[in-house]
């Protein structure tokens, strides 16, 4: 079963552009986990947050992912990363057109 983890965490840049520049090689690594199927990058310069949602096939792969993806955070300094794992009404989002890799 499909699961979404979402990730967030304070930042202090870089966004938009220069973020889309200074993280592409971590955007093409991330296509190379296992059990990952997609990932929608968040980003709020206002508030200084960044993170992500992201589908994974399995609750397991998307919780070593997160284990991964926190120690990396925190060799880039930040501390404070919120991870939360959900299961995926899969009838309900294919009625709002939610992008499901079965």
């Amino acid at each position: 079963m499909a699961v979404i983890l979402q990730v967030d965490f304070d930042m202090d840049g870089p966004f938009g552009e220069d973020m889309a520049e200074g993280f592409r090689e971590l955007a093409e690594s991330i296509n190379e986990e296992s059990g990952f199927l997609w990932k929608i990058w968040t980003e709020n310069a206002e508030e200084k947050e960044a993170g992500g949602i992201y589908l994974f096939d399995t609750k397991e792969a998307a919780e070593a992912y997160l284990k991964k993806h926190t120690e990396r955070l925190r060799s880039f300094g930040i501390d404070s990363v919120n991870g939360k794992i959900f299961n995926v009404n899969e009838p309900l989002t294919t009625i709002n057109g939610g992008p499901i890799v079965p």
